[in-house]
């Protein structure tokens, strides 16, 4: 079987301002995200919510259902986001091929029987996976990196000027809870998400990438006067409670994809955070 899968229990705040950096590494971060010729997911038991990676390299990965679904496939109550990260792929969902550049996103909806990942014939297409739990089938659909709703927002002296593409959100296509969008800090800043916020109507993860060798970004999670850092290298992921904030900085440019789940589909839906407030 070429899929494995770890489980992650949800974790109260008061219990995380007591935690080691060991014990909040093992219970936010998640690494390795891609395994070569394998699918790595991690369940959490935040809303349920699934993250992962396929990297398949000598052959196809086919997304077998795990043991905490209890389910006869994989997308039997559920629905899945795809975002290729790496070298032009194709995923074939009940037939139907769908070709993903770089960028590229794909939303397959609840009731897809047989997902399947290809290699790349160009390198190496890494497949990033989020899943949420699912209560009514719509349409799957390729969301080019082209057609995102894009913002920029930050600025330059404060070193956070980044591209917001909103990729699998209400405002491009339906979907049940799950949103997904890829976010581009541009060249010089550091800080993303920041002014911070928390929205405790969802939990979040973000999988940091293009990070450059050597290099570093250190994520902020914890409530706003009770952060915690989480230092992470490229192509890890860490998971954020609806009750933490997520924010980070690194030692140079970077992207993330940011993904969600829970109560609704308002992307607005936050509670602001100031510089200020910070603790």
């Amino acid at each position: 079987m070429s899929i494995s899968y770890a489980v992650r229990y949800a974790a109260h705040p008061d219990e995380v301002r007591s935690y080691s950096t060991q014990r909040i590494r093992e219970a936010f971060l998640i690494d390795p995200v891609f395994v070569a010729d394998r699918i790595q997911l991690v369940y959490t038991h935040y809303d349920r919510f699934i993250a992962g990676g396929a990297m398949p390299k000598s052959g196809p990965l086919h997304l077998d259902t795990i043991p905490p679904l209890r389910s006869e496939y994989f997308l039997e109550r559920r629905e899945l986001g795809i975002i290729n990260v790496g070298s032009k792929g194709s995923v074939t969902a009940d037939g139907t091929s769908y070709s993903l550049e770089y960028g590229d996103a794909l939303y397959l909806g609840q009731g897809v029987r047989e997902v399947t990942f290809h290699p790349s014939k160009e390198g190496t297409a890494l497949y990033y996976i989020n899943s949420a739990p699912a209560h009514a089938a719509f349409p799957s659909r390729k969301v080019a990196f082209a057609e995102a709703d894009t913002a920029e927002a930050g600025q330059t002296e404060n070193a956070n000027r980044r591209t917001i593409r909103k990729l699998l959100v209400n405002s491009v296509l339906p979907t049940c809870q799950l949103q997904m969008g890829l976010t581009e800090l541009k060249a010089g800043s550091v800080w993303n998400t920041m002014p911070a916020h928390t929205h405790d109507r969802r939990m979040e993860v973000y999988f940091y990438f293009g990070i450059p060798e050597g290099q570093v970004v250190c994520h902020f999670m914890g409530e706003p006067t009770e952060t915690r850092p989480i230092w992470l290298g490229n192509h890890q992921a860490v998971i954020s409670p609806p009750w933490s904030v997520h924010c980070g900085a690194g030692t140079a440019s970077y992207s993330f994809i940011w993904g969600m789940a829970g109560e609704n589909l308002d992307y607005g839906d936050m509670d602001g955070v100031t510089p200020a407030e910070m603790r």
